[in-house]
């Protein structure tokens, strides 16, 4: 078997032993683009030799899906057919893990009116609204990872032949994801404990508020609520008790900020790519948590579109602290794909919260409001870390701690 087979063959196992962490008897759902059918098979093999009732396949295209934002009936931009909120409920609540593959051609909806994509994403997080709730509070395992497609590749690495390229982001997902042999469970856990090891260290804080400042113009401050928690590395799921990695790669620790507790303006420090869409040089104005100015040198529109999804969308819901000596970050490589983008440096995100408020799982949605937990059909992030971001927390005492310096955490 070619090295780059057995790469490819000990990442899909972790994303099922350690991503999902997938048990004996447990139904997986696996979403997958269809160019990479070849993956989306080595993944479902190591589910069933871990013991996988049923592997259940949804396909993604982006050139489908481009062809329904250009050309489909106006009014299916305001609905969700009752079967495709049906199988997410149902299979979330039976407890089944969910596996996204996520590699979408960054630019697919360029060109695309920005309402029609608003108003899909208001009636998606609407009609998916219990599964996305039993989501964000861990009541089943799942993972999001990605895998290299031709149209990702050429936007990465625009200089190389596609196969080159190809081959090229495959390097770079294996050495984010610490797959370098024929195991990388071991070097994933290892790198959880680490990230573990740093949310104990912020939550012996009990941060108050976070100062950001930077080169780039970022002069922010962030109010934490009470009783909110840092989390970061693998993860445990509320019904089982078992461990699972949301995210593959992930270098972030994160928690929320209080939901009308952010002033100030931050910089984004690298493109997003929003709903098929490439946004540059992004800068952000808010005041008492609201975003109140938008300003990006390229796709300032798709920003505020978003923003406008529902009341919750322009307000930031998490808080994410990442090293400037990230792999990722010192790979130097623009993924263009926020799973490893955010991954490279400090990022918010605006809309949707993680509920990292000790007791959440027994709050309903209006106390997690009231405590100053955002909510949103959105969760967007964008990168704000920069190699001379500096970060100063105040504790409840008044006791100013650094946490970042020069990029890189103080502590």
């Amino acid at each position: 078997m070619q090295e780059h087979d057995v790469l490819c063959r000990a990442y899909a196992r972790l994303l099922i032993r350690e991503g999902v962490n997938l048990q004996p008897g447990q139904r997986l759902v696996l979403t997958c683009p269809v160019e990479r059918a070849d993956f989306a098979r080595l993944c479902a093999e190591e589910a069933y030799a871990a013991g996988c009732a049923e592997v259940l396949l949804r396909w993604e295209d982006d050139q489908i899906s481009r062809l329904k934002y250009l050309y489909a009936a106006d009014a299916v931009f305001d609905r969700v057919n009752p079967w495709d909120a049906l199988l997410p409920d149902t299979l979330s609540a039976e407890g089944a893990a969910w596996l996204a593959v996520h590699a979408e051609d960054p630019a697919h909806l360029k060109g695309v009116d920005p309402a029609r994509i608003r108003r899909a994403s208001a009636a998606s997080g609407a009609a998916l609204a219990a599964f996305r709730k039993r989501e964000t509070h861990n009541e089943f395992p799942w993972c999001v990872c990605s895998v290299p497609t031709a149209a990702w590749a050429r936007t990465v690495f625009p200089d190389l032949d596609e196969d080159a390229a190809m081959e090229r982001l495959w390097t770079e997902i294996f050495r984010a994801c610490r797959v370098t042999g024929g195991d990388a469970v071991p070097a994933w856990r290892a790198h959880s404990e680490t990230l573990h090891r740093r949310v104990e260290a912020l939550n012996r804080y009990v941060f108050r508020t976070l100062h950001y400042r930077n080169a780039l113009g970022t002069d922010l401050t962030v109010e934490l609520p009470e009783g909110h928690y840092w989390a970061g590395g693998a993860e445990k799921c509320l019904t089982s008790g078992l461990d699972f990695s949301a995210n593959i790669p992930t270098e972030e620790v994160f928690t929320l900020p209080k939901r009308d507790g952010v002033n100030g303006v931050v910089a984004a420090s690298r493109p997003l790519s929003l709903n098929g869409n490439i946004v540059e040089g992004l800068r952000l104005t808010l005041q008492n948590g609201k975003i109140t100015d938008i300003c990006a040198a390229q796709g300032a529109e798709i920003v505020r579109a978003a923003t406008e999804t529902d009341e919750g969308a322009s307000c930031f819901g998490e808080v994410a602290l990442v090293p400037s000596r990230s792999p990722i970050s010192e790979s130097g490589v623009l993924f263009y794909n926020t799973l490893f983008d955010e991954n490279a440096a400090c990022h918010f995100a605006f809309g949707d919260a993680y509920p990292c408020i000790h007791g959440a799982e027994e709050m309903s949605a209006e106390e997690l409001l009231a405590r100053g937990a955002n909510s949103s059909v959105i969760h967007v992030d964008f990168m704000v870390g920069t190699p001379d971001l500096s970060i100063v927390g105040t504790t409840a005492a008044g006791e100013t701690i650094p946490v970042f310096t020069d990029g890189n955490f103080a502590f």
